[in-house]
């Protein structure tokens, strides 16, 4: 379980983007609170955050071609088995770049490592590692 570096996103294999359509979906269900190392720090924030994180995996599998059931686009909707949530609202979404405050150079570091023992080299040039809130 993990989420990708939001400015990875849009680089990311098809694989790696699917994959990360399937965790969002899972968090947003019946994943939500469930404790995870990697991605433990998503439950720090409003669900909206994560929402508005999954909007950007939607908009670049859109991008490519896949469909998305238009139902992943709604913001209350948390899956097939769970009751749409009312406590949700676009008064919590982020204004901040990246979404999630966790996502810092060190990071996009981390998950770049990570792609690449899996045999995943993502060209990303370094005038791009600009987020810096490690320090």
């Amino acid at each position: 379980m993990r989420l990708w570096h939001q400015t990875l996103i849009t680089r990311l294999p098809r694989q790696q983007l699917l994959g990360q359509h399937r965790e969002c979906c899972a968090l947003r269900g019946k994943g939500w609170m469930k404790p995870h190392s990697t991605v433990n720090y998503v439950f720090q924030h409003p669900m909206e955050y994560l929402f508005q994180y999954h909007q950007l995996v939607i908009e670049e599998m859109e991008k490519r071609g896949y469909y998305v059931g238009p139902e992943w686009k709604r913001l209350h909707y948390r899956g097939k088995h769970l009751p749409e949530t009312v406590e949700l609202s676009s008064e919590h979404f982020t204004t901040s770049d990246p979404i999630y405050p966790e996502h810092t150079d060190t990071y996009l570091k981390e998950c770049l490592d990570n792609l690449s023992q899996k045999g995943i080299f993502i060209d990303f040039p370094e005038s791009h590692h600009s987020i810096d809130r490690d320090s």
